[in-house]
């Protein structure tokens, strides 16, 4: 179901105290912004809330303003709604979510009370870099792409039917994702494998992008990784059945330290789990398809790659 909440956002900046507006457009949406909150920009009931709300509030909007007279951004998601529906052969109600946020994640997936939620926030597609609202200047046309990622972890964690760790570690949090908690509670392995398949799903829903712009990267993140490939995916296979927050940090986090990503005297770039999960998940999907692999566990995924590679190699 589409959850458009940028007509809301609109009328705090057409009113005029737009902090207040922010406020009371924040409390009548509490229960999707404030996981938000908690899992990509901090704790909303710290003091920082109501500076952070101030500048979102405040911030100069004539590029999303101007980005949204010129693209139909509700049509971009509805169709990639259906399209990652009948691609995943979705059995379970998931919420696609055009929003603004506050400059953290581009994009994201939730869960809350049980229900998946893919996001977009609209500050960072106005194909113009915004210092104030820390927009990345992302394409518009990009949007289906992020939101064909996002929908496939929320197939993942919310389908009866689905095997992944992160799906019983939710369950087990009364049906609320929490990206700490998850990466506390879930392997390594199941989180670059969750990373790879909704790699592979936004290629196929999105296709005719540049090859880096599927993992979030730059061009120079994307060609150093594809040179330490051998290195990454050793230390990550290594680590596979691990599970400790520092491990996701490690591999699929940006903003973490050089030290914290050292690994045999070799700094791993931010992310780059991301490019080795879609390495090892891409020959799984090709035999049995996306619907199949978003809801497998984590082995049954490596082992079919892996067998389909030995076969091919024989």
């Amino acid at each position: 179901m589409l959850v458009n909440l940028l007509p809301d956002f609109l009328e705090v900046l057409n009113s005029s105290d737009r902090v207040a507006a922010y406020h009371r457009y924040y409390d009548a949406h509490r229960h999707r912004l404030a996981a938000y909150w908690h899992n990509y920009v901090f704790d909303p009931d710290t003091a920082h809330f109501a500076d952070v709300v101030r500048m979102a509030a405040l911030a100069d909007r004539s590029d999303l303003l101007a980005m949204l007279e010129r693209t139909d951004v509700v049509a971009l998601a509805r169709s990639a709604e259906a399209q990652c529906a009948a691609l995943l052969e979705s059995d379970v109600d998931i919420d696609v979510m055009l929003m603004v946020g506050v400059g953290a994640a581009n994009a994201g997936e939730l869960v809350v009370a049980g229900r998946g939620i893919a996001f977009v926030c609209l500050e960072h597609f106005t194909g113009v870099q915004n210092h104030e609202t820390q927009g990345l200047g992302l394409d518009p046309e990009l949007i289906p792409m992020w939101l064909a990622h996002e929908m496939a972890h929320a197939v993942r964690y919310t389908s009866p039917r689905s095997r992944s760790e992160i799906r019983q570690v939710i369950e087990e949090s009364d049906g609320y994702y929490s990206y700490w908690e998850t990466g506390r509670g879930a392997t390594l392995g199941e989180h670059v494998v969750n990373e790879g398949i909704a790699v592979e799903v936004s290629r196929l829903v999105s296709p005719g992008h540049a090859a880096w712009e599927y993992f979030g990267y730059a061009r120079r993140q994307f060609a150093r990784i594809r040179e330490l490939e051998s290195v990454v995916t050793r230390a990550i296979l290594a680590d596979f059945d691990g599970a400790a927050l520092g491990l996701r940090l490690r591999y699929l986090s940006g903003g973490v330290s050089d030290e914290a990503r050292a690994i045999d005297r070799t700094v791993v770039p931010e992310r780059a789990g991301y490019f080795v999960g879609s390495r090892l998940v891409a020959p799984a999907i090709e035999m049995r398809g996306p619907a199949w692999a978003v809801r497998a566990g984590a082995h049954e995924i490596i082992d079919l790659s892996a067998s389909s590679v030995a076969t091919a190699s024989a």
